[in-house]
């Protein structure tokens, strides 16, 4: 397990390297100059010289590439542009609020899903849960941004219950969570119910019934457990990609998140800021990934990490 552990940090770190590296490259060959939109458009090109030279812009790819390599095994991910703060606080900052997002958006969609799809399992090949299919795959289909604003229009507007943007009080956080979980459940419960069904129809719980076990048991305790691991690994993922920032959300509902803090970084060319961004959300996302390997060998014993065994 150590070794298996071990060998997955250092996977992981040579992924977030490669990632920001790749961020790195990529934002200095996009359109755009620091220097021109912190100077405005009346600057000389005096002075677009001198603020590059400010910013350490003024030489090559490659020496601005190793600069930010030393300067990255040294904690340092420079001055952020546009908040004269150093990039890594400015992140830290936001990401509370982004993982409280990703929190509430993953709970409404494991209280919702897990039960619909359970459900849907049990009627399957039915008008019901035809019917059930339709409305989920309705839910998948529709935009974040047009389900946030529809949200919005409702319920802070025409029913003026919820408020419309921040998180200054904790019902702030009722809208933004529901519109990522209404794409979320229509994947999720989907997935449990193929699981589900699956595992109804296999032999060991005809054997099982035989023996007369209860049918509420045969269901939550042996055919759910067995469905586990597939819908723990997607809600996994799912809540890591929550972790790089839901952008369309963040910017719908005025959110303090790392998406909106994005947007800001990418308008203004921000490059300190964007890496640390890339850096920070890349880390936890693997870390996620890590845990849910973890996490494996207890819902299925069978599991060995790290050990290949062939018969």
């Amino acid at each position: 397990m150590i070794t298996y552990v071990l060998k997955r940090l250092g996977q992981s770190a040579f992924v977030v390297l490669l990632t920001v590296s790749t961020v790195f490259v990529l934002i200095r060959m996009a359109p755009g100059d620091p220097a021109t939109a912190l100077a405005g458009p009346n600057a000389t090109a005096a002075d677009l010289a001198k603020i590059r030279t400010q910013l350490g812009l003024d030489g090559s790819i490659l020496s601005q590439y190793l600069t930010f390599l030393e300067r990255l095994f040294t904690g340092d991910l420079g001055t952020s542009y546009s908040f004269r703060a150093p990039a890594f606080d400015v992140v830290i900052d936001r990401l509370p609020y982004t993982i409280t997002l990703a929190l509430a958006a993953v709970a409404l969609t494991a209280v919702i899903a897990l039960p619909l799809g359970i459900w849907m399992s049990r009627r399957a090949d039915t008008g019901r849960e035809m019917g059930a299919n339709i409305v989920t795959i309705a839910a998948q289909s529709m935009p974040e941004f047009w389900s946030g604003i529809m949200l919005l229009t409702v319920f802070s507007v025409l029913l003026p219950v919820l408020p419309s943007s921040g998180f200054t009080t904790w019902p702030g956080l009722v809208l933004p969570a529901t519109t990522i979980a209404l794409l979320q459940v229509a994947l999720i419960s989907r997935l449990v119910r193929r699981e589900m069904v699956s595992n109804l129809t296999s032999p060991y719980l005809t054997v099982a019934r035989a023996h007369g076990i209860p049918e509420r048991r045969l269901v939550w305790g042996y055919a759910l457990t067995n469905s586990a691991i597939p819908v723990l690994t997607a809600l996994g993922t799912r809540f890591a990609a929550m972790l790089n920032g839901v952008v369309v959300v963040e910017v719908v509902f005025n959110w303090p998140g790392v998406g909106s803090l994005v947007v800001r970084a990418l308008e203004t060319r921000d490059y300190p800021l964007i890496q640390a961004t890339v850096l920070v959300t890349a880390a936890l996302a693997i870390l996620v990934q890590l845990l849910i390997d973890l996490m494996y060998p207890l819902l299925d014993p069978r599991i060995r990490l790290g050990k290949a065994t062939a018969r």
